[in-house]
C-alpha cells in the first residue's frame, strides 16, 4: 500500500509539472540585429496533433506570419518559418522564459521569449484620434490581378472637392501606413497632408493586411497596376478633383510612380521620395558597398563582395529562364568557393521574380516619358538609395525627355526614411524617435499646394 501511495504521489507531481508547462498564448522577445532592436511576438495554440504558431513583428508591421512547424518536447520549443528561412530553438527555464537562438540567412541571433510584453518605442509624431478631418475605409479592385485592395481615404472635410494623392510604399510587404521598424511614415505623411487641404489615399499592398492578391509573385510592374486601379477608383468619386490627382512614391514606390504617370492621363504630378534613377544592379552594388563600409567591413572584403555579386547580377541580366538561371547561379557560386548553405540562401533571394525584375530594370527610360511636374527629393545620408547619384540620374532622364517642370532637392542629415540621423545606417531606423522630418513634410505639402492651385 505504501508503495502504491508513493507511486501515486510521483504521478501527481509529474502531472503538475506537465500542466505548469502550458506554453499556449503569446510570448514576447527582442531581436538585436546590428544595433537595431526588433520586437517579436510568438502566438502559440494547442492543436490535436501538438502545437501551431504565428509570429508578429510589430516594428515591421507584420502580423500573423504562420510557422511551418511548431514543436514543444522536453521543455524545448522549436518553430520554423520556411518561407523566410528562419528558425528558433529555445529551452524553457525555471523563470518561465525560453532562452535560445533565432537563425536566418546564416545569422545566429540570441533570443529570449517571455510572457512580459515589450513596450513599443516612443513615436511622438504618430497622430492619435480624434482627427480633425474626414476618414473613410475604402476598397477597390484590380480585376486583371484578381486583387481587392483595401485602404484609407482621408479628406480635409466630408463635403467638398479636393486634390488627392496616392501613397506608394517601398519594397517588401507593407501595410497602408508603410509600417516598419516601429514607425508609420505614411500615417504621419497622410495626416500632415490632409491637415493642409490635400486628400490622401493609402492602401495595404496586395496580400498584406486587408488587401487580397498574391504579393510573392508580383514585380514593380504588377504593383504599378494596383496604383493604376487606385487612380481609377479616385476618378469615380465626386469629392475628388479629377484634374488634381497625384502620386507620392517612396523608394520602390519612386520606381512605380513614373510607370503609372507615363501611362495614365489622370495623374497630374508625382513626388519621388528616395526614388531610384539608376539601374537596379548598379543600385544594389552601391547600397551594399555603403552599408558595409558604415558597418566597418574591411575594404578588401567589400571589394570581394562587389566582384562576387556583380558577376551574379550579370548572369541574371542575361538568363531569362528561371530554372536555367538557378543552375547557372549554383555553378557560379560553387566556382567562387561559396558554401552550399550560403549559396542556396543567396540564390533563393536573387532568383525571386521581384529581384530578377529589379536587377534588370533601368528607370531612366520611363522617367524620360514623364511630362508632368515632378518633385524628387532625398536625404543626404541615405545609404539605401544614395542621394547625389540618383537625383542627378532622375533629373537627367526627365530633362532628356523634355520635362522642364522638375524640382530636385537633397536634405542634409536625413536617411532613407527622411529621419534626422547620425550615419544614415538602417541600423538607426528603429532607434530614432522621429518618424518623418517636419521640414520635408512642409516641403512636400507646399509643393503640392502650388501644383493644385
Amino acid at each position: 500500500m505504501k508503495k502504491l501511495i508513493f507511486v501515486f504521489i510521483l504521478l501527481a507531481l509529474f502531472s503538475t509539472g506537465i500542466s505548469a508547462q502550458d506554453i499556449t498564448g503569446s510570448w514576447f522577445g527582442v531581436l538585436e540585429i546590428q544595433y537595431t532592436k526588433l520586437r517579436l511576438v510568438v502566438n502559440i495554440e494547442k492543436t490535436e496533433g501538438g502545437y501551431s504558431s504565428t509570429i508578429d513583428s510589430p516594428d515591421q508591421g507584420a502580423k500573423g506570419i504562420p510557422a511551418t512547424s511548431t514543436r514543444f518536447e522536453n521543455s524545448a520549443l522549436n518553430f520554423v518559418i520556411a518561407n523566410i528561412g528562419a528558425e528558433f530553438t529555445g529551452k524553457l527555464t525555471k523563470e518561465k522564459t525560453f532562452v535560445g537562438e533565432f537563425t536566418q540567412g546564416g545569422a545566429v541571433i540570441p533570443l529570449t521569449l517571455s510572457r512580459n510584453e515589450v513596450a513599443a518605442p516612443l513615436r511622438p509624431q504618430e497622430p492619435k484620434p480624434p482627427f480633425p478631418y474626414y476618414s473613410e475605409y475604402v476598397t477597390f479592385e484590380n480585376s486583371d490581378a484578381k486583387a481587392t485592395l483595401a485602404g484609407t481615404l482621408t479628406l480635409p472635410k466630408k463635403d467638398g472637392i479636393y486634390p488627392v494623392v496616392v501613397l506608394i510604399s517601398g519594397s517588401g510587404p507593407q501595410n497602408r501606413d508603410e509600417e516598419l521598424f516601429g514607425h508609420k511614415p505614411f500615417l504621419v505623411l497622410a495626416d500632415h497632408l490632409t491637415r493642409n487641404g490635400i486628400g490622401v489615399l493609402r492602401f495595404d499592398d496586395r496580400g498584406v493586411g486587408e488587401s487580397r492578391g498574391d504579393f510573392g509573385k508580383a514585380t514593380s510592374e504588377d504593383f504599378a497596376t494596383d496604383v493604376e486601379s487606385a487612380v481609377n477608383y479616385l476618378t469615380t468619386r465626386k469629392d475628388v478633383n479629377k484634374t488634381k490627382i497625384g502620386l507620392i512614391g517612396h523608394s520602390e514606390g519612386g520606381i512605380i510612380a513614373p510607370m503609372v504617370a507615363a501611362k495614365s492621363k489622370d495623374v497630374a504630378f508625382i513626388v519621388l521620395l528616395a526614388g531610384t534613377g539608376i539601374a537596379g544592379d548598379e543600385l544594389l552594388l552601391l547600397q551594399k558597398k555603403l552599408i558595409e563600409k558604415d558597418s566597418g567591413v574591411k575594404d578588401a572584403d567589400i571589394q570581394s563582395g562587389q566582384t562576387l555579386f556583380k558577376g551574379a547580377y550579370e548572369i541574371i541580366k542575361k538568363e531569362k529562364n528561371s530554372n536555367e538561371l538557378k543552375a547557372k547561379l549554383k555553378t557560379y557560386f560553387i566556382d567562387k568557393k561559396i558554401s552550399e548553405k550560403d549559396s542556396s540562401a543567396i540564390i533563393s533571394q536573387l532568383s525571386s521574380v521581384w529581384m530578377r525584375f529589379f536587377i534588370r530594370y533601368d528607370p531612366s527610360f520611363i522617367l524620360s516619358k514623364v511630362k508632368i511636374p515632378v518633385f524628387a527629393l532625398n536625404g543626404e545620408k541615405d545609404l539605401q538609395v544614395p542621394a547625389e547619384v540618383n537625383l542627378m540620374a532622375i533629373e537627367k532622364a526627365l530633362r532628356k525627355g523634355g520635362n522642364n517642370e522638375v524640382t530636385i532637392k537633397e536634405f542634409p542629415n536625413l536617411n532613407h526614411l527622411f529621419q534626422e540621423s547620425k550615419s544614415g545606417s538602417p541600423s538607426e531606423y528603429a532607434q530614432i524617435e522621429q518618424t518623418f522630418s517636419p521640414v520635408v513634410l512642409s516641403e512636400i505639402s507646399n509643393w503640392i499646394i502650388k501644383q493644385t492651385k
